[in-house]
């Protein structure tokens, strides 16, 4: 009798629930289902800033950027993957892994600086931990391959200062792997490049295969043992921007059992935004190659986007291309990487880390059930990430087994 009244209780809970509107049940999910994003540039803001807490300090609410601690707690943010961004201008210079070095130390110190909002997470288990104790799990992942400078034992040093992903290339093709804004020069991986993906594999190390061709993406997929991630990219069906995963990719990417996180860029979710967005990249280099002052093609770069303003676009937009990848790849296989503090500004609604339940209550009014929406917010990128360590303890149990 005691069983049969508790389903029914639970049965008029969850009646009541279902009743109360899109927004209400998205807080009420978020406060349950923290968000794990994939890819947000904040450090390298603070960077900017002087790497100084000081000058840019989180734990108050900002009136610029995307992040702060305040809005990371009214958007529903459990654990966030926070990018160790190299500019590609650091490989002329030969200053790519320090820099990576650099941003990595500051991640590290930035979870430390706010040990009660925030703790650095290093495992699958750190983030459910972390996250049950009401704090942010931050997890470190490095834009860009350059900053191993064509070196596996660079690879394995980030490894070990706390880094868990790799996007293998930013806009630029490198000596091992093409870049989805560059010129192709070796059809996707080179057999280092594939080196790369193994040795990922092996340190239990996500792959990501943002910013890389399409080629790229599916040679990753071919060699990978491991699931992989794109950390920060959308749906080229809906928006063909070559930043964007084709849909045989995606199929790959569930074959795989890894998870496309959509980046909120209006450059990736919106067809016309997309034009503009294309036109950045040779502008960028073009600012690159005339000068090498950061602040100078910091000035530049904002008075090209001054004269090259986005059109306004809805946030509806992203959860069209949520809802294109879990048509193509599965609901499984689909996450959040809104790429907040490096792009230049949201969609209309998702204009910070603040707004994620708008998101979450726009899948409702869409008809998705709880249960999906749960794994779009998070539950899809912690499986990946457990996946990966799992896989990485079957390489190593194998590799001492042949010894």
């Amino acid at each position: 009798m005691k069983n049969v009244l508790s389903l029914a209780v639970l049965a008029l809970f969850l009646a009541a629930c279902a009743s109360l509107p899109p927004e209400q049940q998205a807080q009420r999910i978020h406060a349950s289902a923290p968000v794990f994003d994939g890819h947000n540039d904040l450090p390298g803001e603070i960077r900017g800033a002087g790497s100084s807490f000081e000058r840019y300090d989180i734990a108050q609410r900002l009136d610029h950027g995307h992040t702060d601690i305040p809005r990371l707690r009214a958007g529903g943010v459990g654990a966030q993957f926070w990018s160790a961004y190299i500019p590609t201008s650091e490989i002329a210079k030969g200053t790519s892994a320090r820099h990576c070095r650099e941003q990595i130390e500051l991640i590290r110190a930035m979870c430390a600086r706010y040990p009660k909002d925030m703790e650095l997470a290093l495992t699958a288990a750190d983030v459910e931990r972390i996250r049950s104790s009401g704090r942010i799990a931050g997890l470190i992942g490095i834009e860009g391959g350059h900053a191993i400078e064509n070196s596996l034992e660079t690879l394995r040093e980030f490894h070990a200062l706390g880094a868990r992903y790799m996007t293998l290339t930013h806009n630029d093709t490198l000596d091992w792997a093409d870049a989805a804004t560059d010129e192709a020069k070796h059809g996707g991986l080179t057999a280092f490049g594939e080196q790369v993906v193994r040795e990922m594999n092996l340190l239990g190390m996500l792959v990501d295969i943002s910013h890389v061709s399409a080629d790229t993406m599916r040679d990753v997929l071919r060699v990978s043992t491991a699931p992989v991630i794109a950390s920060h990219s959308s749906a080229f069906a809906l928006v063909p921007h070559p930043r964007n995963v084709p849909d045989d990719v995606l199929r790959l990417v569930a074959k795989n059992g890894g998870v496309v996180m959509v980046n909120f860029a209006p450059g990736f979710v919106d067809a016309e935004a997309a034009k503009i967005f294309l036109g950045f990249y040779a502008a960028k280099r073009a600012i690159d190659a005339q000068t090498t002052d950061e602040a100078e093609r910091g000035r530049r770069v904002e008075e090209w986007r001054k004269a090259n303003p986005l059109p306004p676009v809805p946030f509806t937009n992203v959860a069209d291309h949520i809802e294109h990848i879990a048509r193509v790849a599965g609901v499984d296989h689909v996450g959040i990487g809104s790429d907040f503090d490096g792009i230049p500004a949201g969609p209309v609604g998702l204009e910070d880390v603040s707004t994620y339940p708008v998101l979450t209550a726009e899948l409702l009014c869409r008809g998705w059930s709880e249960r999906d929406v749960r794994k779009v917010l998070g539950a899809n990128a912690l499986r990946v990430l457990r996946a990966c360590e799992r896989v990485a303890s079957e390489l190593r149990a194998s590799e001492a087994r042949k010894r």
